[in-house]
């Protein structure tokens, strides 16, 4: 059965994150909410973390994992940022944005697009995921919480709980989640292509 944290908001207890933290480093499977709903969550290393995702999500090896990153840079330690997206990708962050860039080789093979070598990355404007990636000292390997048939993120932490009580370890409540997910943008070519429309405003990618 998962674990289900109730965790301030606005003042997460360090208790609760170093809780989430252990779970993570013992290669745990969260579910966290963001500022576009919630997401699964493991650490980068975690390879059987991956695949949970994948199965609970009922996507294939095509998916596009995405990175959650502290800050800007710690985001460019892990993908290439060429000049022209430099500029627009740090305005737009932290914030509901997902941005598809070419993985540096530090990231697996694993986590990339298997033809394009792309990988997501993102910074959210969430006080409990800037917490707790200072906490974890890394990135977190993560994707939307969106189960098959549906189009929209999971806000109830209750409700995960009740339905994914078996197939993740850990349940973390922090408030209020919004419902939709974050504005994609492919950046792997070069100049900017909106793969999704969400949360953050698309017009300054088009």
């Amino acid at each position: 059965m998962a674990r289900y944290l109730d965790v301030h908001p606005d003042n997460p207890q360090p208790r609760l994150l170093q809780q989430i933290v252990d779970a993570l480093n013992d290669d745990a499977l969260i579910a966290y909410p963001t500022d576009s709903g919630y997401a699964l969550g493991c650490r980068i290393g975690n390879r059987a973390g991956r695949d949970r995702i994948l199965a609970i999500r009922g996507l294939d090896e095509r998916h596009h994992f995405t990175l959650i990153c502290r800050d800007f840079s710690q985001l460019g330690q892990l993908v290439h940022v060429d000049n022209s997206a430099f500029r627009a990708i740090r305005a737009a962050t932290p914030g509901p944005y997902t941005f598809i860039l070419p993985a540096m080789p530090e990231v697996p093979r694993r986590l990339m697009h298997p033809k394009k070598k792309t990988v997501g990355v993102r910074i959210p404007d969430h006080t409990l995921v800037r917490d707790l990636l200072d906490a974890l000292g890394e990135p977190l390997l993560s994707s939307s919480l969106i189960l098959p048939g549906e189009t929209e993120p999971r806000t109830m932490g209750w409700e995960i709980k009740e339905e994914l009580d078996h197939q993740v370890d850990i349940v973390v409540e922090a408030g209020e989640t919004p419902a939709e997910p974050t504005t994609v943008v492919d950046w792997s070519s070069g100049a900017p292509e909106l793969v999704r429309r969400g949360a953050g405003d698309p017009d300054r990618f088009e």
